[in-house]
C-alpha cells in the first residue's frame, strides 16, 4: 500500500500529465486541494487512487512493487523541486 505523508505536491502538479486535465484550470494546481489535502478525498477520481490506480491501468505493465517505488520517485522528485 502507498502510503502518502499529505505534502500535496502531485495536486499541485497535475499539469505535468495530460490524464488530469480535468481537475485543474490551467495553473497545475487541483480544483479540490484546500490545504494539502483533498475536499473530496472519499469520492476523489480512480486516477487519484494509487493502489486502485495500479489494479485498473498499470498491472499488465509493471510488477506491483515498481510501481510504488516509481510513485515514490515522482514523490520525491516533485518535493526536491517545491523545496528549490
Amino acid at each position: 500500500m502507498f502510503v502518502c505523508d499529505a505534502c500535496g505536491q502531485c495536486c499541485r502538479n497535475l499539469h505535468r500529465s495530460p490524464i488530469y486535465r480535468a481537475l485543474h484550470n490551467g495553473d497545475g494546481v487541483c480544483r479540490f486541494l484546500r490545504g494539502n489535502m483533498c475536499s473530496i478525498y472519499e469520492t476523489r477520481p480512480l486516477i487519484c487512487r494509487v493502489d486502485e490506480s495500479y489494479e485498473a491501468f498499470f498491472k499488465e505493465q509493471m510488477s506491483y512493487e515498481a510501481y510504488i517505488q516509481l510513485n515514490y520517485a515522482c514523490c520525491k522528485l516533485l518535493k526536491s523541486e517545491a523545496e528549490g
